[in-house]
């Protein structure tokens, strides 16, 4: 990885760079790779950092591991949930793959799995 633009840590998401592709892991293969906020709010931060970063050419979307890219939203957060809560991770979904639809960088996303619900919508939301 190049330079400190993108060398933040995050708890669930690796950052890896390849020259001028940034490649951004959903890294929760033991949830198959499934979404919940702290994955949705780092990968809107990685995507903003990307964007500003003149370096980065492209950016892949991909998951750790080799049985799903995403398997959608986390379910076990479901039972916790609150009406607000649910409509706020929603809307923070939305957010995400509108930013991603409206980069100015090519978006790949390289499927290695199975990719529902949520997942197939981040898939979709990429070039």
């Amino acid at each position: 990885m190049d330079g400190e633009k993108m060398s933040k840590a995050y708890e669930t998401l690796k950052i890896e760079r390849e020259e001028r592709i940034l490649w951004i892991i959903l890294n929760r293969p033991h949830r198959l790779n499934a979404l919940n906020d702290v994955l949705m709010q780092e990968l809107a931060d990685a995507l903003d950092t990307a964007e500003r970063d003149p370096s980065i050419r492209c950016i892949v979307i991909t998951g750790e591991g080799d049985r799903a890219f995403s398997a959608g939203a986390d379910v076990t957060a479901f039972p916790r949930a609150t009406p607000v809560t649910a409509e706020e991770f929603s809307r923070l979904g939305q957010s995400v793959f509108s930013k991603i639809e409206q980069l100015s960088k090519p978006v790949i996303a390289a499927i290695n799995g199975f990719a529902l619900g949520g997942g197939l919508e981040l898939a979709l939301a990429c070039d």
